[in-house]
């Protein structure tokens, strides 16, 4: 099985504010997303991209995955980011707006060029209409020079609600044909999936029905603008202890020597398949993966 990294909380920092930098190697997110982007002002850009290179470059983010979300290629700090990205200890480039596979392609090439390590992935946000209609196709993308670098799709509800003038409303409603492509295209092509972010930040209800809806459409985790929201999406989107005690059941059970051939077989009055199984192997993996990232 391929190995599985906890993502339920990938909560975005300003990469202009220095002090959050340094608090975010004390959260308990499972992913920071340092900001270049649209949380950084046009005369802060180069300061920033200067001040998170060397926040990268300190360490002691621990077990958290570092990605950071760079500005468009077609902007005037674009390339410069990347360059920057390349050279650094960086886990993963965040590609605003990507809505062809040429958009992977290129940021593909553009890395191998530019001597990026073969580890360092591409995550891509998935927020425009024409992402929807390609979402098949980019999720398919793999660079020709450096193997498989896409890694994860983050899907972008308020710029998908900008672009296609659809209200984001309780249930998501209006989204969920969108919200269910995208799933289904990163789940196609081995990719992690990650939620749109919820605004409202002392909703701590509202936070909980969503990473609900979000764990039960398919995805890992969700995007968080601040750290009160982490909790809540570590508990919602890892399996709970019930769940993994009945994973943990019916693996044991298929691993018995009378059961070794069989498709199905019943247990605590409920039949189960081998499609199950593995399901629950999945859930174990998860549910280890939390306890091992705990314990460090």
């Amino acid at each position: 099985m391929t190995d599985i990294r906890p993502r339920r909380s990938v909560l975005y920092m300003p990469g202009s504010n220095a002090r959050a930098l340094d608090k975010a190697r004390t959260l308990d997110a499972d992913c920071l997303i340092l900001d270049l982007e649209d949380s950084v002002a046009p005369e802060q850009k180069d300061a920033a991209r200067a001040q998170v290179m060397a926040a990268i470059d300190a360490g002691g983010y621990g077990h958290r995955e570092i990605i950071v979300r760079m500005n468009a290629l077609t902007s005037p700090w674009g390339m410069a980011d990347l360059e920057a990205i390349a050279a650094s200890r960086a886990d993963a480039v965040l590609v605003p707006k990507a809505e062809t596979v040429d958009d992977v392609m290129s940021i593909g090439r553009i890395l191998s060029r530019l001597g990026a390590p073969a580890d360092l992935k591409i995550w891509l946000m998935m927020e425009t209409p024409r992402a929807v209609l390609n979402a098949g196709s980019i999720a398919e993308a793999v660079e020709e020079d450096a193997g498989r670098r896409l890694d994860a799709l983050v899907i972008g509800t308020n710029d998908l609600a900008k672009e296609t003038r659809a209200q984001i409303v309780p249930g998501r409603v209006t989204m969920l044909p969108w919200i269910a492509t995208f799933v289904a295209a990163a789940r196609a092509n081995d990719l992690s999936i990650i939620d749109g972010v919820y605004g409202e930040m002392d909703d701590a209800s509202g936070l909980a029905e969503e990473c609900r809806q979000g764990r039960d459409l398919g995805m890992d985790g969700k995007t968080l603008i601040h750290p009160k929201q982490i909790e809540v999406a570590n508990k919602l989107f890892a399996p709970s202890a019930a769940e993994v005690a009945w994973a943990r059941r019916i693996i044991e059970a298929f691993e018995q020597p009378q059961n070794a051939g069989r498709g199905a077989i019943a247990l605590d009055g409920r039949m189960v398949e081998r499609l199950h199984a593995e399901i629950a192997e999945k859930t174990v993996a998860l549910a280890d993966a939390i306890a091992l990232r705990g314990a460090a």
